[in-house]
């Protein structure tokens, strides 16, 4: 079953699928236009730049992209879960609220409107550098720290990508980016509890959240996160 076959109305939200690009073509300039790919293109080559500049090339660059793609998905994962999906807390009297669970709850309510579905600018303010002294800690070496932040940078801009052209009328050609554009619409207009992946589903499949579509019932909240 796809995800198409269980939305709910198009016209749910204050846009509708219509309202976005339906080729390549249309969508590229569309991608380009917004802050946070085109932060990312920068970030990509100016650290590539500067990997390059560093040399000191051997196997070992191997191993920080080896571990980038295993842990990713369940970096994916976790983020959605915990961060994109957090729900307000009340402590000590004070509720508790952040701007990119907001942002992304907004998202969830009105899931055609791709302004609103890119990673919030403000937040690469911090991840940036987190990412930089991570990587940093994590390798022996800067040239192999700044091999994997060429990696997770070009695995961000490609979370964008497919996360940006699954909600619009673009189909995918291959039979990847087709099961990850199904597996992404079926968090949005199925339940929104489960299939938490955007460019991977291995974490969904190890942690139980990629059950069978028809096991699932169709929630009634998956465009308001707050609504249970």
């Amino acid at each position: 079953m796809s995800a198409t076959t269980t939305a709910t109305p198009e016209r749910a939200g204050r846009l509708a699928a219509h309202d976005s690009p339906s080729t390549f073509r249309e969508a590229l300039p569309v991608f380009l236009a917004h802050a946070s790919p085109r932060l990312l293109l920068v970030a990509v080559a100016a650290a590539a730049t500067y990997r390059i500049w560093l040399g000191a090339w051997s196997w070992w660059d191997l191993a920080p992209l080896v571990a980038l793609w295993v842990a990713w998905p369940v970096q994916e994962w976790l983020i959605h879960v915990f961060i994109l999906h957090f729900r307000p807390r009340r402590v000590l009297g004070r509720t508790w609220d952040f701007r990119v669970p907001r942002s992304h709850r907004a998202h969830h309510r009105d899931p055609w409107n791709y302004e609103i579905l890119f990673i919030p600018f403000h937040s690469f303010l911090y991840s940036l550098p987190l990412l930089v002294a991570f990587w940093h800690v994590a390798t022996p070496t800067a040239a192999l720290a700044w091999t994997g932040i060429v990696g997770h940078l070009l695995g961000a801009l490609h979370y964008e990508a497919v996360h940006f052209l699954v909600h619009t009328r673009v189909r995918p050609h291959t039979a990847m980016y087709r099961k990850l554009w199904n597996h992404h619409r079926l968090h949005h207009f199925k339940n929104e509890h489960y299939w938490f992946g955007v460019t991977r589903t291995e974490a969904d499949a190890l942690l139980g959240t990629a059950p069978e579509v028809r096991a699932v019932p169709t929630s009634e909240s998956c465009r308001d996160l707050l609504a249970t």
